[in-house]
């Protein structure tokens, strides 16, 4: 597969607006009551899928011995469990048993209609939680799958999880609201939803090859394998669901999920992250934590896991080992 040559000036336009895209704070939401409903597992289409109680399918990887600690992936947007390879190879040579799932939407789940939001998300982890019953579990999140995690913790995690870990996600906040004055315009986000429905190939080679992974600063050398493996992840979901994800890691507000989190909670990210701000995001969510342990690579991309799996992996298993 050859990507489609980039102009100088589309790359810079699109690090530009995705650096503008994390300049989020806390702001303020309670949660309803019927956002706390429990999802179920009603069926199983495979052995390496769950059909939780709308009729959405779950595809997940369940590697290693079933009798071993679990640490469950949650990707980030609009990817796939497989963005978490390096990872579940690495922890499944620890002796760990690795779990991650495809978003609804995403990857090899159903391309359903509705329920492209973080309450659905989090509701599709318990049911996959549940099925596996998994107990004592790691949860690792990054991006919005980040967001996912802390709202499956928060609602969903009691007696099933002994500890977090956020990479470069983007709780609490990220668009401007009136509790939230110093996060990003609507009109950020709606440029993003139009350059989806315009050319969403383009887009994705876009913002693989530019800020996320921090291809686009002077004196990094970009990976087109890993450029290629970034569009082919997001290319294999659906449009519908990565439109209306864009809501979903944009304007949820994670302040009282973060406040409820008791586990304890590592929080890892890069200064130089231009998707999600570290200011904005990790600084911020450290402050909402009960127990908090807070990280910050000098350098390093929003894509970091990818990047310096190495830098990463270690800290992760230092944190669950301690």
């Amino acid at each position: 597969m050859k990507n489609p040559s980039l102009s100088a000036t589309r790359r810079n336009v699109v690090a530009g607006t995705l650096t503008l895209a994390a300049a989020a704070a806390v702001g303020a939401q309670s949660a309803t009551a019927a956002t706390k409903k429990k999802a179920q597992a009603v069926g199983s289409n495979s052995h390496n899928s769950v059909t939780v109680t709308d009729g959405t399918r779950i595809f997940y990887k369940d590697w290693g011995p079933k009798d071993a600690q679990p640490i469950v992936f949650h990707h980030g947007w609009p990817l796939s469990g497989d963005d978490w390879d390096n990872q579940m190879l690495f922890f499944l040579g620890k002796g760990y048993r690795v779990i991650a799932h495809d978003r609804r939407g995403h990857g090899r789940s159903s391309q359903v209609s509705g329920g492209h939001d973080m309450d659905h998300y989090a509701a599709d982890v318990a049911a996959v939680v549940e099925h596996l019953d998994l107990r004592n579990a790691i949860h690792v999140g990054h991006s919005t799958g980040g967001g996912e995690a802390a709202r499956y913790t928060a609602r969903y995690g009691k007696g099933r999880v002994s500890k977090l870990v956020l990479i470069g996600a983007v709780p609490p906040i990220m668009v401007k609201t009136p509790a939230n004055p110093g996060g990003l315009p609507i009109e950020v986000f709606d440029g993003f939803r139009s350059a989806l429905a315009a050319n969403r190939s383009q887009f994705y080679i876009d913002v693989a090859s530019g800020p996320f992974y921090g291809y686009n600063r002077d004196g990094v050398k970009s990976n087109d394998a890993v450029i290629q493996n970034w569009w082919r992840q997001g290319m294999t979901g659906a449009a519908n669901a990565h439109y209306l994800g864009i809501k979903a890691f944009s304007e949820t507000d994670f302040t009282e999920d973060l406040k409820l989190i008791d586990v304890p909670t590592l929080v890892l990210h890069g200064d130089d992250d231009q998707v999600v701000p570290v200011a904005d995001s990790a600084e911020l969510s450290a402050k909402l934590l009960q127990k908090p342990t807070l990280k910050i690579y000098k350098g390093l991309p929003h894509g970091m896991a990818t990047t310096h799996p190495d830098v990463v992996n270690a800290d992760i298993l230092a944190f669950i080992q301690a």
